[in-house]
């Protein structure tokens, strides 16, 4: 098949998203299929949505002769009037929905005009991609459950060979301040100032927090939290790492005792489960997926969104209870273990497309 796939900005860009889009193109690909890249501006949601006055415009990137047209569904803004009704198109539209922008956590006046604009993107395409069962149901409130869909949650087996369990067990006892480790870019959805908010509340000698992620995708977002940092005295507690890849990111997985992240809407969590690779019990939020992969309780606690008190306890449960500690780790791991790796679920992507275009 000749297959095109519309996104923005670049395919190597270091996000959740842009890495299962990657591990797409690779597994279609490996089956002998042609994908070509179709990368639109990377721009604010206006001039996202500028794109639709210049449908002649998007058209003259999209290749001829395509097969099947996939679409991160984070372009939508853009593609609503070149997708246009669904049916008379030479080849399917479809979907791949990482994370609905309407329902984020914000103002719920945003959200109602944001909906406005995704449900009418999502009304128009003959297909979906769901990274998660979350994902489908969330869809499914905004527009009708009636056209072909597969849900391929990604992989976490991308960064190697993990610790044995045994392993795990032992470094779940370690004694000092509880190794919590934060992985996201440091953007308002992924939680990271209210973390910071209810840590503070804690004994500084309980906890210490490291966090991985991109910090130039909201610069005035990052000065706030370096001054929430300086604000409540925790410099020596709080450590901003940057982005991380590979080696450094397998050697701060190995290094943490905890995932923390209790305040981040996640479409999967896919730091979740690599995390849970690594013999990390974690601390998510209720709302989003990641409660698809936590049993509160047994491989980590659900928080509900701004519940300062349940993550100081978590933390002050798990930092007292090293046993306890322990008996999560290993229990996370197994999670892992029982998750599908990154080939079988692209494989059951790449089944899903191949039979979408030939039945």
């Amino acid at each position: 098949m000749k297959i095109g796939l519309i996104i923005y900005g670049r395919l190597d860009t270091l996000t959740g998203g842009y890495l299962y889009d990657r591990q797409m193109v690779a597994a279609l690909e490996e089956r002998g299929h042609r994908v070509a890249v179709v990368s639109l501006p990377a721009c604010h949601y206006s001039g996202r949505l500028a794109l639709n006055f210049q449908p002649q415009k998007l058209a003259a990137l999209v290749p001829d002769g395509l097969d099947l047209l996939l679409q991160d569904e984070l372009c939508h803004p853009s593609l609503i009037r070149f997708n246009g009704p669904r049916g008379g198109r030479p080849y399917p539209v479809v979907t791949v929905v990482h994370q609905v922008m309407c329902d984020e956590p914000r103002a719920p006046w945003q959200n109602r005009l944001l909906r406005r604009v995704e449900k009418r993107y999502l009304d128009g395409v003959d297909g979906f991609i769901f990274n998660s069962g979350n994902t489908r149901k969330t869809v499914w409130r905004l527009t009708a459950n009636d056209r072909p869909h597969v849900v391929a949650p990604p992989g976490g087996d991308r960064l190697g060979p993990r610790p044995t369990t045994r392993t795990v067990a032992l470094w779940g006892q370690d004694s000092g301040p509880l190794r919590l480790f934060f992985l996201g870019n440091l953007i308002p959805r992924k939680g990271l100032l209210p973390l910071i908010d209810a840590l503070a509340g804690l004994p500084r000698e309980a906890w210490a927090l490291r966090v991985a992620g991109r910090m130039d995708m909201d610069r005035a977002y990052v000065r706030r939290v370096r001054h929430a940092i300086q604000y409540w005295g925790l410099t020596d507690r709080v450590r901003l790492l940057g982005p991380r890849q590979g080696p450094r990111l397998v050697d701060d997985l190995s290094r943490a005792q905890v995932l923390c992240m209790p305040y981040a809407y996640e479409g999967f969590g896919m730091a979740t489960l690599e995390a849970q690779g690594f013999g990390l019990p974690v601390i998510g939020c209720r709302a989003g997926a990641t409660l698809e992969l936590i049993d509160d309780g047994t491989n980590g606690y659900l928080v509900n969104p701004g519940d300062h008190a349940a993550v100081r306890r978590a933390v002050t449960d798990l930092h007292n209870d090293r046993t306890a500690l322990a008996k999560m780790s290993l229990a996370a791991r197994h999670r892992f273990d029982a998750h599908p790796g990154w080939e079988a679920t692209m494989g059951r992507l790449a089944d899903f497309l191949e039979d979408l275009v030939s039945p």
